[in-house]
């Protein structure tokens, strides 16, 4: 029996290794693609971007183990399949049920290892990954000056610059509009200069020569100053040039940021104050009620003129109308909360479980298949894949607004795919079914089927 556990947990191994190994190469590549864009340009250091990949790859994690799970019990079970051990196992006596007891066993300590990830390492990574996009968004792109060209970077200030030069600093034709004086228009002019940033890139240091400074002042128009200088140094505030850390403490963690015990107690402090919204709003429809058909009550100060009945009794209507809708909206924002909150709940624990669905689809199919090939794995694994994302994205997006239940949006992908194999695994125990791959390469173009035809002569 332990031989046995042993054999079919070992023909696992290494496909489950490469294919955690190319899905998170896929995932990391796509990640990179993505946000190339709002890394590159901005100074930042590989340590910094390499952080920013690292607290990303949580999620990675996350969605690559159930694939691989699957990817991997196809190639295993097909590879046991196409060397006819499936068949000498049977002809020993051995049920299909025993087979995938190996695997089922492995996929529920993976589903085990990924709750707790979920829980406890996913939430801190995506914490600190929100902090760190925040600051790289905040980062201004590096200093660019162009010939020619305005440029606006610095907060308060228009620099035009006639020449650069690739090799230096310098500066030829400079123009410098300041508006850090708001009474007071300033224009520098210089016929050279050099510029760099001081060690904390905050301040520009800009030293130029043989210029002018003409300041004219706007609220009268009649004080005009002209200064010629041979050096003069201005030094700009550059803040955002520099990479700064934001503290921890400063931001909020959202549903993605908090274990699923957090969670279940924030969902509770909504409920309570879902409560008392609903005891407040009975409690103002039942006071404003009572004073609309109580006779002799006092009219509202925007109502008194002229003391008519009926616009009192509009007036008092208008406000309870206001203090309803306040009341209902509030209730709705306490609502849509907890339901995103169970969302992400039920999500920490779906996922996870896909682990165990996806052995009872891959096992039968993977037997079915005959062909133990990453790249048959591959095949069969996109379109569940497909389905299984579909199910999980669309059921989240339906539940946050409310269709249906949290766990039925979270919970229906597993279900359907879970019956599926419960199904594939009945029958592929029951009789033996092969996929007939002829049918299939009815699709494949045919020169390429030609040269598959003729491989697989002998």
């Amino acid at each position: 029996m332990m031989i046995l556990w042993r054999h079919i947990l070992r023909s696992h191994g290494a496909p489950f290794a490469f294919s955690i190994i190319v899905l998170m190469a896929i995932f990391v590549l796509q990640f990179i693609m993505k946000f190339m864009d709002k890394l590159v340009g901005k100074g930042l250091s590989s340590g910094v971007i390499i952080e920013m990949i690292v607290m990303n790859l949580a999620w990675m994690v996350v969605l690559a183990v159930p694939m691989s799970v699957l990817i991997a019990t196809l190639m295993a079970f097909g590879g046991l399949a196409s060397t006819n051990e499936v068949t000498a196992m049977r002809a020993s006596g051995v049920s299909l049920y025993r087979m995938m007891a190996p695997a089922l066993a492995g996929s529920a300590i993976v589903c085990l290892l990924l709750v707790e990830f979920n829980n406890n390492v996913l939430p801190d990574a995506n914490y600190k990954a929100k902090i760190l996009t925040n600051d790289i968004y905040r980062k201004k792109p590096t200093l660019s000056i162009t010939p020619g060209l305005f440029s606006s970077d610095i907060t308060a200030y228009t620099i035009l610059v006639r020449r650069t030069f690739e090799e230096s600093n310098d500066l030829e034709g400079v123009t410098i509009f300041d508006r850090t004086r708001p009474n007071v228009n300033t224009t520098v002019t210089a016929e050279h200069g050099t510029i760099s940033f001081s060690p904390d890139y905050r301040k520009l240091i800009m030293d130029l020569y043989d210029g002018e400074i003409h300041e004219l002042s706007t609220s009268s128009f009649s004080q005009y100053r002209w200064i010629r200088f041979a050096k003069h140094r201005i030094a700009m505030n550059a803040d955002g040039f520099d990479f700064q850390r934001s503290q921890e403490s400063a931001f909020l963690r959202g549903d993605r940021e908090l274990s699923a015990q957090d969670m279940i107690g924030k969902v509770d402090s909504l409920e309570r104050g879902r409560q008392q919204a609903l005891a407040s709003l009975g409690s103002t429809v039942a006071k404003e009620v009572t004073k609309l058909f109580t006779p002799g009550a006092p009219i509202p100060e925007s109502a008194r003129k002229g003391a008519n009945p009926a616009v009192g009794a509009g007036s008092r209507i208008s406000t309870l109308q206001n203090s309803l809708k306040g009341h209902l909206q509030n209730i709705d924002y306490l609502e849509r909360r907890q339901r995103e909150y169970r969302v992400e709940i039920h999500k920490k624990y779906a996922i996870p479980i896909a682990a165990i669905v996806f052995v009872l689809i891959g096992a039968p199919l993977g037997i079915m298949a005959r062909r133990g090939t990453f790249g048959m794995a591959a095949s069969l694994s996109l379109g569940f894949f497909l389905l299984y994302w579909a199910f999980l994205i669309g059921g989240e997006k339906l539940a946050d607004r409310g269709f249906f239940e949290p766990w039925i949006g979270m919970w229906a992908a597993n279900i359907i795919l879970g019956v599926l194999g419960v199904y594939l695994t009945f029958r592929t125990a029951r009789e033996s079914l092969t996929i007939d791959w002829s049918r299939f390469r009815r699709l494949v173009p045919k020169q390429w089927r030609i040269s598959e035809e003729s491989e697989d002569e002998p």
